[in-house]
């Protein structure tokens, strides 16, 4: 089982740093060929010289914009002529917003959901005819926002709840081709996401935030992440944190929404 990735391609969303990077590390660990798309290519060629170097395995890095479908489809287009093929995809790619919907503009919105939904919907449609062929596996990073509401990120929720529609629809769909659906939802994680978080008119947020309860590193995160696609698990929450919160606001909603949502608005937000 422990070599069950060996020498399978793994494409890997928003792999510059953060859980992305950590998840390519993790996966070349275990013998995997790996390509990287993000919008940032001295860290793209980086890691993937580190790859080569310290994990003798293949690795391609690729300047992509996951919301912009014909980006991704040259990306996609250079990956299967490189590798012939795609045994597993990664959605890690993601921006956050923290703004009052009654502040934020529609731009905010539209480019939140681009990034985090489309951008998945758009990688995934392109990887899955090599994922049914070679029976894959398709991996999305959601949050705890994907199942609890969170002040100031009805945007950031929106495209998390509707990442859960999308891939556990698919998952149904794929059911007989062998193609396994796993949801990711990470608890509160020490990356840089929120250093880019957008404000109300599109700008960058600069303030410093602080955390509730236990933070895990990126590279734990991956570490679960691998662990959990070895399983073949169909979703994963990463937190005590994360899984009370789930648990809380399924059979209590009125009081998560009273006492506990508030509290976890106040402090940093989930994921890559």
């Amino acid at each position: 089982m422990k070599t069950r990735f060996r020498n399978r391609v793994v494409v890997v969303t928003g792999a510059a740093a953060g859980i992305g990077r950590q998840l390519c590390l993790r996966f070349a660990q275990a013998g995997a060929w790996i390509a990287m798309l993000d919008l940032q290519h001295e860290p793209l060629d980086a890691l993937a010289n580190q790859l080569v170097s310290k994990h003798n395995t293949k690795a391609l890095g690729l300047v992509c914009d996951v919301s912009d479908p014909e980006s991704v489809r040259g990306a996609f287009d250079r990956i299967l002529d490189q590798f012939g093929g795609i045994d597993v995809l990664v959605n890690n790619a993601g921006i956050v917003h923290r703004s009052a919907f009654v502040d934020t503009e529609l731009e905010v919105f539209r480019r939140v959901m681009e990034v985090n939904y489309f951008g998945s919907l758009y990688c995934t449609k392109a990887a899955l005819p090599s994922l049914v062929e070679r029976k894959g596996m398709i991996i999305a990073m959601s949050s705890m926002s994907g199942f609890a509401p969170l002040w100031h990120r009805s945007g950031y929720s929106a495209s998390k709840h509707a990442l859960h529609g999308l891939f556990d629809c698919l998952r149904v769909e794929l059911a007989e081709s062998g193609v396994q659906v796993m949801m990711v939802c990470p608890g509160f994680t020490a990356t840089d996401i929120r250093k880019n978080a957008l404000r109300a008119d599109g700008s960058i947020r600069e303030e410093p935030f602080s955390w509730i309860g236990d933070v895990a590193s990126a590279v734990d995160v991956a570490d679960d992440v691998f662990n959990g696609a070895l399983k073949g698990e169909r979703l994963l929450v990463l937190s005590n944190v994360g899984r009370g919160t789930r648990l809380l606001y399924r059979f209590f909603p009125r009081l998560f929404e009273r006492l506990i949502s508030a509290r976890l608005s106040d402090v940093g937000d989930q994921k890559s």
